[in-house]
């Protein structure tokens, strides 16, 4: 007998929370008194959803790019386990090789799980694969049950128990995905779902997981907002029906610039798992990105010995060169110019202490070095670097190309110029002044 406290209830029509979610307005956040604590787990994890929701906004990667993405994220973990998971698609040829790739390289970690929807038909690729684990899509808000699947709550219950249930009878370990659980029914469908599942772990003695799915991004890490929007909320009432930290897990979208706060503030309410693509390239508008939850973590559980920060740097470097990724200049910490100091005031200062103007040693943790934009204070000596670290040229000290380059650099400033100059016109003034005795640019 359920628990009257997590008892289904299967409306006639579907609740849309309206009050909420107009759609025709902005969706609003709506605060209370009432606020739950934090409950850091003792341990927490990055899991990867790159080749499963990266996927859906971009063209496929072929399965040997899939294979040494892996590959960089077992050298980012060096040897720990803190990107700990990732979710395959299991349908083509073409996701089934990518997947044997992985296999091959017989790494601890990342862990290779699949990812199916609901159905019988998809079960099977689980068991062809061999693999330990799988995510399910359980629908969880009545926008997708009533309006998506055309079922009733109990109808949409039942098939989800009848898949976990096939995948405990096999060994397979389920996490069932609760998409769209910020417009979810809370105490009428998710935690009479989540009660459930856990009288399935139960009665197997398995784990069953439970993925948090903000669909559309609509989570805020407000402990005092109401549900269904409270991040907090969410992860705490699951908590307090006694679902382990170890087997929640968190998953976000950026349609309101929150992706990346909310992934911290899921392991911060309780949840050991938070779910992220490489520089959040997801659906829509993408996940947490996976480097700035490695950095988040360390800011959070501290910087670890073995984790391989740098290989960050190789992996977007990679990103670029391979898989035609053009990150913003500006984008943090694998951005072309993310610790390049523009300002001229900024760069004087830069220049007699590192740490005035640079976050932290990106030296050091990453291989990137710091860089100070060419400015009137720059000098002769300050723009022959700046062309050896672009270019295959060593240069002079008194190069006249250099000089040439100064003088263009003067005038611009005796013009009562105030900002710095641009990399697109010292590219355009380096190339004009060397002409054919310019190599390539690194």
């Amino acid at each position: 007998m359920i628990n009257q406290e997590y008892q289904l209830q299967d409306v006639e029509r579907p609740n849309l929370y309206r009050d909420t979610y107009p759609y025709t307005e902005f969706p609003r956040v709506e605060f209370e008194e009432q606020s739950v604590p934090m409950e850091i787990p003792e341990d927490f994890w990055i899991t990867d959803t790159t080749f499963r929701d990266g996927q859906q906004a971009r063209p496929p990667y072929t399965p040997e790019q899939i294979a040494r993405i892996f590959q960089f994220f077992h050298e980012i973990n060096g040897g720990t386990s803190l990107i700990r998971q990732c979710e395959f698609f299991l349908y083509s040829d073409r996701d089934r090789k990518a997947v044997e790739l992985c296999k091959e390289k017989g790494y601890d970690f990342p862990e290779i799980t699949g990812w199916i929807r609901a159905t019988p038909a998809d079960f099977k690729y689980v068991t062809q694969m061999g693999l330990k684990e799988t995510g399910i899509l359980t629908s969880a808000s009545d926008y997708h049950i009533f309006l998506k699947l055309k079922k009733t709550r109990s109808q949409a219950m039942q098939a989800y128990l009848d898949i976990a249930k096939a995948a405990l009878d096999n060994g397979i370990l389920p996490r069932c995905h609760f998409e769209d659980i910020t417009r979810a029914d809370y105490d009428g469908f998710v935690l009479p779902f989540a009660a459930e599942l856990m009288k399935l772990s139960q009665q197997y003695n398995c784990p069953v997981k439970i993925r948090l799915c903000d669909t559309l991004g609509f989570a805020v890490p407000y402990p005092n907002a109401t549900l269904p929007r409270s991040l907090p909320k969410l992860i705490a009432g699951l908590r307090k029906l006694g679902v382990p930290s170890g087997w929640l897990e968190w998953h976000g979208h950026n349609d309101f610039h929150k992706v990346q706060i909310n992934g911290a503030a899921a392991w911060l309410y309780g949840c050991s798992a938070s779910n992220c693509a490489i520089f959040g390239v997801g659906e829509r508008t993408g996940n947490p990105p996976l480097e700035a939850l490695v950095i988040e973590h360390a800011q959070l559980a501290g910087t670890h010995p073995k984790i391989n920060y740098a290989a960050i740097t190789e992996m977007a470097r990679y990103a670029r060169k391979e898989l035609g990724f053009a990150l913003p200049s500006n984008y943090p910490l694998v951005g072309k110019d993310f610790n390049v100091t523009r300002a001229g005031i900024h760069a004087d200062g830069l220049l007699k202490n590192e740490e005035i103007y640079n976050c932290f040693d990106t030296q050091k943790l990453l291989s990137r070095p710091i860089g100070v934009a060419i400015t009137d204070k720059t000098g002769a000596a300050g723009i022959k670097h700046w062309i050896e670290q672009r270019y295959e040229i060593d240069i002079p000290k008194h190069d006249p190309h250099v000089v040439a380059i100064k003088d263009k650099i003067d005038s611009e400033y005796n013009a009562d110029r105030i900002s710095a100059i641009s990399d697109d016109e010292m590219e355009t003034w380096v190339r004009e002044v060397f002409g054919s005795k310019l190599p390539p640019e690194r």
